[in-house]
């Protein structure tokens, strides 16, 4: 510790400054040491390998029995030694007052009293530093079962079990389990000391030993119903708890269309109601926990009360040693009867948090054998399916796939098609062995690849997100970049691959992560590739290049399975599966299909009437090719453009690759430096009731303080130092007066305890609801840059007796040597675990891709380093704590030793015997460490607060209400955008986004933006919703700077289906009207409009039935269906649709775009679309290249200037469908 302790000193620490965990310590060691106890114990117990709270413990008990034994001995060293100075003082008391003894028996009497000390202080530190060691290993034993277990879950595991669930088991189950290393050897040790003190005390004071024993076994007893209650009110917090973790993190993973959409005031509020339900119990809890207070505090005061009351009603003779020695071995008494309490509520605690764990641990897992995989090489098919019916529900009696009959050959590309929610999707879940199997069999001969619909990118370097567990080979990686179209997008980022990405991919496109997720699979170079729509979140000319270059050219020898609504990519498949209601109703190629059934004509032929459509307006435009692109003022291919193009991509774009952290999005999470900020203390101090109650609180610990040495100091100095000695009081004033400052400091420590709980529970929940206020209100970037792992873990007697003044000022010196590496390492913890929880809800959304790609070792891995990681600070905090400790205990022990020889020392006649035996006794317990531990402590623990009140001061999006620009109630009543110069960068070291867009969106016209990948669609779309702030320009929506006006007034007057359509665990009514705005009919009516009201008519809870975290149990092209139905019940006068149907099939995407046409006939349509089919019902296109207008105009007048960028991105689609 001396070398850590010396460098922290002199420098900030960093985490690169704290030395690795010894081997024995390490994740890598502890674990898999667990995993084998805990394993022998499943095995042994003839429960079906299943855990239990019982075979939990055991293997925990196993896996620290090292530590259990050490703290055993240490912990039998350390009472036997507390009890020395109790038993001694008497003979101390009496050598002072006796003339006639030797000097010697003085001398032995101070060495056994410093010895005692000297052994006490030894065996209590290394005891404490043993169990914060067993602390560390449970912990690391637990994060790594917990991670295991979420990465083997199955998908009816996961829908029972929440994300907010999880969250608290790693974040607060796991810390209460290791907490209870300390409550461990209480078990045996509260009754051995219980015993010792009695023993002592009889020995003397006979027979009223017998009354101190009843008066512990009253208090004892009357912990048992507290504790009952701590029990229920403790799992009834966790349960609540558990609901609120839950919204909490579905709002912190949805803010952007909670922003959107206007509803994160709401969802807030929903938080907030769950906090109050959460904090009835919370309340129970507290004021049950100051009743514990009450009677631990008020123990020795009663014990002594009853013993010597008994002596007094028995005619024992009470003499000022006897009476010392009692009071020290009541002082020693007060542990255990303080113990009992605080430990069973400790043991309840955790009995509840480990039942939670070995819950978790007994859901059922995913089943690796529901797909029998062959030999390689063994045969010539690669997949075959025979009699498969699957359900994702094996409860209900309806499979989700019924009759799958289908066998692929090696290097055959099969297309996987049909309408939404027909079972496309689950299909290739099957295929994976993620669907529950009803019966059937399924074969899979070779290694497999998966790109999921919805992309799962890692939270890290994009590098490693292709790479996923790889090597390196440069040239597969070069040449996998250009098939991915992935080498211009990384030009654009200044650290290029190398450019670290925010949670769930969110400073990237659609686009972008689909063709990562590409990327990723074929850089494994697999057998069986399993793509679900990987062409719908990109534009058309990087969709025929992906097609050509992945699918025809690098997979040209694979096995491909494609799941696709583009039309134009079946012919090229060498078997295609058509789907329906969960069947596959046709299979064949191409030919063969067109001609044999109705399901594959629906889209094949809703597809060609789109396409023969499209191809009259290319012709008549050609044929009508008189007028001139600029007649009418819009811009094509305008110079003003070119211009703009010319002067500024140089200077945006040829930027080198920077080496270092600060241009990044996401930054490493911010750690305070040096000291705690006085304010920060103050903050704490003052923020319930201004502070009123704190001088009430520190009143009362003096008070109680003070009754109680005066009660002791009335004791002694009222009673005889021996028996002939004339007692100086009646034995009943002596008790009566003892009663009466007992009865008083025992009011003192109730007023106390109460107010203690109601502040600090008054401060939590204004700390709580300020955070949580400041967190909804802030701008989307904070969440683009924080990961929600990050967030989520925020949301988480003294006694002065100055002997000498050198001791002090060594003391001090000690504190403040120690304080600044301590400071450091608890900001450390602290910010070590917030990655752990991040992974963990990260891997546990990506589960299905990481046992696709077979890399659960890896992660497993990574989450041991980053438990590692988390544990090194803990583990030298615990090292630089134990060091202050020893420190002050030896200063003490010194002191004491010099105490007592200054006492013998002294002349006979001016000392009293009974005044020195007080002295005597209240330094028997003396040490500087508590105080210095206490403040030390205090400053550790306040920089939970220094964290909380760091997301207390995010800066504020602007106001959802700005009461000079308020707007009447039918604004925006025409639909009109000005867009005037607008240049966006989304923070202010990454360079601009859009670059200087003017142009102009007539009220009630259909507006289509297009653009390639990553040309700032999207960014347009969130500055009309002001989510991001323009650097210059701005936009007006019927001549009203948006820019201006207040959020709520803005976004709760357009309406939006975004480019990830999002669902709330809950209810589907609550998904479709999350405001409870409208009634049932209306929400049935727009379930109609919208193609689902057959679909939620054949369920069983109909509008109620249930929606699963993230919507998981609805299909993608299903949640964009809801979205829509949103729009349709909210029907603004600025609609935008960002790549709304991009999910969808064609004839379903022609039914919406016709619903959009009548409902919103006299609205402006800001369409966001890949599938060139879309300019169908489009008035304008807007085309973007890298954040500058390329083109603006009608359709029809783009299609006659076949130089325009726009006629030869409709001309390829062309020619990729007729070919």
């Amino acid at each position: 510790m001396g070398p850590l302790l010396a460098l922290g000193y002199k420098k900030t620490l960093d985490l690169e400054d704290v030395p690795q965990l010894s081997n024995c310590d390490s994740a890598n060691v502890v674990f898999p040491h667990f995993r084998n106890n805990i394993e022998s114990e499943n095995n042994g117990s003839g429960n079906g390998g299943q855990v239990n709270t019982l075979n939990l413990v055991k293997a925990l008990i196993l896996s620290t029995s090292k530590e259990i034994l050490r703290t055993t001995i240490l912990s039998i060293v350390c009472t036997f030694a507390s009890f020395v100075g109790p038993y001694l003082i008497e003979s101390f008391v009496q050598y002072l007052d006796s003339p006639h003894q030797l000097k010697y028996k003085g001398y032995e009497l101070v060495f056994i009293f410093f010895l005692s000390k000297l052994i006490k202080c030894l065996s209590e530190r290394h005891l404490f530093f043993q169990l914060r060691k067993m602390a560390i290993r449970v912990r690391t034993a637990l994060f790594a079962i917990i991670y295991e277990k979420n990465l083997r879950l199955s998908s009816q595991s996961k829908q029972s079990h929440t994300s907010g669930k999880n969250t608290n088991l790693m974040s607060v189950d796991i810390e209460r389990i290791a907490f209870f290393s300390w409550y461990l050897q209480n078990i045996w040790k509260i009754p051995v000391q219980v015993v010792i003190a009695l023993l002592i005390l009889y020995n003397k004071l006979r027979l009223a030993s017998l009354a101190t024993f009843v008066a512990t076994m009253i208090l004892m007893l009357a912990n048992l119903p507290l504790g009952k209650l701590q029990e229920k009110f403790q799992e009834e917090l966790m349960d609540s708890k558990d609901q609120r973790m839950k919204a909490t993190s579905e709002a912190l993973r949805n803010m952007r269309i909670l922003k959107l959409q206007s509803w994160e005031m709401k969802f807030l509020d929903k938080i907030i109601e769950r906090r109050n339900f959460e904090t009835i119990w919370l309340k129970k809890l507290l004021y049950t926990s100051t009743i514990y207070a009450f009677v631990f505090f008020s123990a020795p005061m009663f014990v002594s009360m009853v013993t010597f009351g008994f002596c007094v009603l028995m005619g024992i003779p009470l003499e000022s040693g006897k009476i010392l020695s009692a009071i020290a071995t009541f002082e020693i008494l007060q542990v255990p009867i303080y113990n009992l309490p605080d430990t069973i509520s400790m043991m309840v605690q955790t009995k509840v948090s480990l039942d939670r764990i070995s819950s978790f641990l007994c859901l059922s897992d995913h089943h690796p054998n529901i797909v029998q995989n062959l030999p390689r090489d063994s045969g010539e098919v690669a997949i075959e399916i025979v009699k498969g019916n699957f359900s994702w529900d094996l409860h209900s009696c309806n499979p989700t796939l019924k009759d799958l009959n289908f066998r692929v050959y090696h290097g055959m590309k099969v297309a996987i098609c049909g309408s939404v929610g027909s079972g496309k999707s689950s299909l290739l879940s099957c295929i994976l062995g993620e669907g529950p199997k009803v019966s059937g069999d399924i074969k899979l001969n070779g290694l497999k690849a998966y790109v999921p619909q919805s992309p799962w990118i890692q939270s890290g370097k994009i590098v490693d997100n292709i790479l996923f567990g790889e090597d390196m080979n440069k040239e597969k990686y070069e040449m996998i970049l250009e098939a991915c179209s992935l080498k211009k997008d990384l030009e654009l980022f200044a650290f290029g691959d190398k450019t670290i990405i925010g949670e769930r991919g969110i400073n990237l496109s659609g686009g972008q992560k689909q063709r990562i997720q590409i990327a990723r699979a074929l850089y494994h170079d697999v057998d069986i590739y399993l793509l679900d729509d990987p062409f719908s979140a990109v534009d058309v000319h990087t969709g025929t290049h992906l097609f050509k270059e992945c699918l025809l050219g690098i997979l040209g020898s694979k096995t491909v399975i494609y799941v696709t609504h583009q039309v134009e990519f079946l012919p090229f498949a060498d078997l295609i599966l058509v789907m329906r209601d969960g069947k596959i109703t046709q299979v064949g190629n191409y030919e063969e299909i067109l001609s044999s059934g109705t399901d594959f004509m629906e889209l094949v032929g809703a597809h060609n009437k789109a396409l023969t459509e499209l191809n009259s307006i290319e012709h008549g435009a050609t044929s009508n090719n008189l007028i001139n692109g600029d007649k009418d003022g819009n811009i094509l291919c305008s110079k003003k453009a070119i211009e703009i193009d010319e002067e500024k991509k140089p200077k945006t774009y040829k930027t080198e690759k920077q080496v270092g952290q600060e241009g990044q999005l996401v930054q490493e999470e911010k750690r305070e430096m040096g000291g705690v900020s006085a304010s920060v203390y103050w903050n704490y101090v003052t923020t319930a009731y201004k502070g009123a109650f704190v001088p009430l609180i520190i009143m009362a610990q003096i008070i109680f303080q003070l009754l109680v040495i005066v009660s002791n100091y009335w004791m002694v100095m009222s009673t005889p130092v021996s028996e002939d000695v004339r007692p100086y009081v009646k034995g009943s004033t002596l008790i009566l007066v003892y009663v009466a400052l007992t009865l008083g400091s025992s009011v003192c420590v109730l007023i106390r305890s109460m107010l203690v709980v109601t502040v600090g529970y008054k401060t939590a929940t204004l700390f709580f609801n300020k955070m949580h206020l400041c967190i909804f209100r802030a701008p989307l970037s904070f969440f683009d840059s924080t990961p929600s792992g990050r967030i989520l873990n925020r949301v988480i007697a003294w006694k002065m007796l100055i002997v000498f003044i050198p001791m002090t000022v060594t003391c001090i010196w000690y504190q403040q040597y120690y304080i600044s590496t301590a400071r450091e390492l608890s900001r450390m913890i602290g910010v070590c675990q917030a990655p752990i929880i991040q992974h963990f809800d990260e891997s546990s959304l990506g589960s299905t891709t990481i046992r696709c790609f077979d890399q659960e070792e890896r992660f497993i891995d990574t989450n041991l380093k980053l438990v590692d990681g988390y544990c090194r600070p803990i583990f030298y905090f615990s090292g630089a704590m134990e060091w202050l400790c020893f420190r002050m205990d030896m200063l003490a022990s010194i002191t004491y030793a010099i105490s007592l020889v200054f006492l013998i020392s002294m002349p006979k006649e001016v000392l009293i015997p009974g005044f020195a035996g007080l002295a005597i006794t209240y330094g028997l317990g003396f040490s500087m460490y508590p105080v210095i531990w206490d403040l030390c402590n205090l400053e550790n623990k306040i920089i939970s607060i220094e964290r909380i009140l760091q997301y207390t001061c995010i800066p504020s999006e602007s106001p959802l209400l700005v009461e000079e620009n308020k707007l009447s109630p039918d604004w925006p009543s025409q639909g009109k955008i000005d867009i005037v110069d607008l240049q966006i960068q989304y923070a202010p070291h990454l360079p601009l986004v859009l670059r200087g867009l003017t142009c102009t969106f007539p009220k009630g016209l259909k507006i289509g933006i297009f653009g390639r990948t990553g040309s700032g669609k999207s960014t347009l779309v969130q500055a009309l919703f002001h989510t991001l702030e323009p650097t210059v320009g701005q936009i007006l929506i019927d001549g009203i700077n948006i820019f201006k006006i207040g959020l709520h007034d803005l976004r709760s007057r357009l309406s939006i289906i975004p480019q990830d359509p999002t669902m709330f665990a809950g209810t589907l009514r609550r998904n479709i009207d999350p405001l409870e705005e409208y009634t049932d009919e209306q929400i049935w009516e727009v379930l109609d409009k919208c193609q689902l009201g057959d679909e939620v008519r054949k369920k069983e809870g109909k509008l109620d039935s249930a929606v699963s975290e993230n919507g998981e149990n609805w299909s993608m092209g299903q949640r964009q269906l809801v979205c829509l139905g949103r729009v349709l019940l909210k029907r603004s006068k600025v609609l935008i649709l960002d790549e709304a149907t991009a999910s969808m099939d064609t004839a379903t995407d022609k039914l919406i775009q016709q619903t959009i046409k009548k409902h919103f006939s006299g609205s402006t349509v800001i369409t966001i679309a890949h599938r060139i089919t879309s300019i169908l019902d489009i008035d304008k296109v807007l085309l973007l290249d890298d954040g500058l207008i390329l083109e603006y105009d009608s359709p029809t007048k783009l299609l006659e200037n076949k130089s325009s960028s726009f006629a030869k991105l409709v001309k390829e689609y062309t020619q990729r469908c007729s070919s």
